[in-house]
């Protein structure tokens, strides 16, 4: 869901696999493995190797795209240094690239990387090209992932105390009790200071503060719903409708029918941010309690109807995403009168 590719005619396809030591790495052009290397994943070594690759293929940034798996933070150096080079590039995910390559026997480094060079070859017509985050956006990614981390452990630290009030002798529990307390709320006090730096961050960015600003207009989007959004899409750059986010947030029912004889319920696909799903599933849950035509929505469909109470709480997913998507694409705050109009863009 980046940006289309239509108009360069690539000549050379670099297909890398990543580790967090190694880079292997393979070059085709019209359908022919030209070489095969393994380098160091560190900065000067990819440098290197760039260079090396450019001497002697003699390409340009227009004739040569690279592709990779999403392997989160061993991507870095080598994405780092491809934006300096200007050098067009394709973060996939491997579930994407494993299922275009058809049926696939063994598996090692050096096969991987042609298989990836593989895939850029045969969908050359229609990669999609990585489009990079703003400074600003990847500062706060980070900021989100550490207040994760911090409230994983607040959770695993506090809920086990808990829970064993019940079960265990009182001395016992006051004493666990007080030997973790300063953890506990040393924990708690980490976690303000970063949600206090997130919010800081964000408002301290004209068009960052401007989509947090619209997003958090809808009721019941909080600011940890509004801030993964803003993350998940880029800025709404690569997610760019509600159409391709609801089937990357896994709210989009899909039909699941073949002929005569396989014929199963309309139900959203496993495969999405799951992360984001949970998100807007709270918030969905908070609407339909506080929000009164969200509220008379939900009595409707699941009193008075009969539905399911998750497939509505599953629409109300997508009403909520919908409005946010409104705001943005409308840039205005969230109205109550204002509804959505998909266009079909």
């Amino acid at each position: 869901m980046n940006a289309l590719n239509k108009t360069k005619k690539y000549v050379y396809f670099i297909g890398i696999d990543i580790s967090k030591e190694t880079l292997d790495i393979a070059v085709m052009a019209h359908g022919t493995i030209l070489l095969h290397d393994t380098i160091s994943n560190d900065i000067q070594s990819i440098k290197d190797h760039l260079t090396h690759l450019k001497t002697l293929l003699k390409f340009t940034t227009r004739n040569v795209v690279v592709g990779m798996e999403n392997t989160g933070i061993y991507t870095n150096h080598l994405i780092k240094k491809l934006q300096a080079l200007k050098i067009d590039t394709v973060v996939d995910s491997p579930l994407h690239i494993k299922n275009s390559m058809g049926t696939v026997r063994g598996k090692t480094d050096k096969k991987d990387a042609e298989r990836i060079a593989l895939y850029l070859y045969k969908s050359r017509d229609v990669l999609r090209l990585r489009i990079p985050r703003r400074p600003i956006l990847e500062q706060l990614a980070g900021l989100s992932t550490l207040r994760k981390r911090l409230q994983s452990l607040h959770i695993a630290m506090r809920v086990p105390l808990k829970e064993h009030a019940d079960f265990v002798k009182k001395g016992l529990i006051e004493e666990r009790n007080r030997l973790c307390y300063r953890t506990i709320d040393a924990i708690s006090l980490d976690i303000k200071d970063v949600e206090d730096s997130i919010e800081a961050t964000w408002k301290s960015d004209e068009e960052t503060n401007r989509l947090m600003t619209l997003m958090q207009s809808v009721p019941c989007v909080g600011p940890v719903v509004a801030l993964e959004i803003l993350i998940c899409t880029n800025e709404f750059k690569n997610v760019r409708t509600i159409k391709e986010f609801a089937s990357y947030a896994g709210i989009a029912p899909f039909p699941y029918k073949s002929g005569t004889t396989v014929s199963k319920k309309t139900r959203v696909s496993k495969i999405a941010n799951k992360k984001m799903k949970a998100l807007l599933h709270t918030s969905a849950v908070l609407a339909g309690r506080f929000v009164p035509d969200i509220k008379a929505y939900y009595h409707r469909k699941t009193d008075i109807e009969g539905k399911h109470k998750m497939s509505v709480l599953n629409a109300i997913r997508f009403k909520m995403a919908s409005r946010v998507y409104a705001c943005v694409k409308n840039n205005r705050l969230y109205e109550k009168n204002h509804e959505y109009r998909p266009s079909g863009d």
